[in-house]
């Protein structure tokens, strides 16, 4: 099958996208309504794009109505978020968060998910999360016909549970990834869990 894109509509190519670039890391991002209430969203448009210093990407649409969304506004507004990886016993809750509420209601209260503090950071993280980010804005870039917000966020402070991190003889971090076990997105309402891992060194 050959599907030139200026033929189709943008849902058929989002569907063709999504169904084929995956597994897709996905960033479960917590923000600040301007209530002090928390929104929790997760977006699977999202990566990491620098090191130095360390930057992360995602890239949030609208809602059904062309509303914006709140976790873009709230970031827009206050300048923080936190961005974690959620393993596969949290993927239903994660589902939970992914739904349409009105401004200013919690997602979290609505799953029932419990937060914590984070150190240094002036948000909290999810209890049970395994790595989160703490994030300040960098910038907005608006990308295509809808159009979809680009979010570039700088890495302040990140928490990795000890129970899956060590360091090697040479003081490098390494974080178990079966123990991770983070979710990858497939298409429709399809995630991948932790699979098999193939180890190919880089020939010096």
């Amino acid at each position: 099958m050959d599907i030139p894109f200026d033929t189709v509509s943008s849902s058929e190519a989002y569907f063709a996208l999504t169904q084929t670039v995956m597994p897709r890391p996905v960033a479960w991002v917590l923000s600040e309504h301007k209530n002090g209430e928390h929104n929790l969203a997760p977006f699977s448009f999202f990566s990491v794009v620098c090191s130095d210093p360390p930057f992360i990407m995602i890239s949030v649409g609208h809602k059904p109505d062309g509303s914006l969304k709140d976790t873009y506004r709230n970031i827009v507004e206050r300048n923080n978020f936190v961005v974690h990886l959620a393993h596969s016993g949290q993927a239903h809750k994660m589902t939970q968060t992914s739904k349409t509420l009105p401004e200013g209601v919690s997602e979290v209260r609505e799953a029932g998910i419990a937060l914590t503090s984070f150190n240094n950071s002036p948000l909290p993280r999810i209890e049970g999360c395994r790595v989160a980010m703490d994030c300040e804005l960098y910038e907005t870039r608006e990308i295509g016909n809808a159009p979809q917000f680009l979010i570039f966020g700088k890495v302040r402070n990140m928490f990795i549970d000890d129970a899956i991190v060590s360091v090697n003889d040479k003081g490098r971090l390494n974080v178990d990834a079966r123990m991770l076990d983070p979710l990858g997105r497939l298409g429709g309402a399809d995630y991948l869990s932790f699979g098999d891992i193939i180890s190919v060194p880089r020939e010096p």
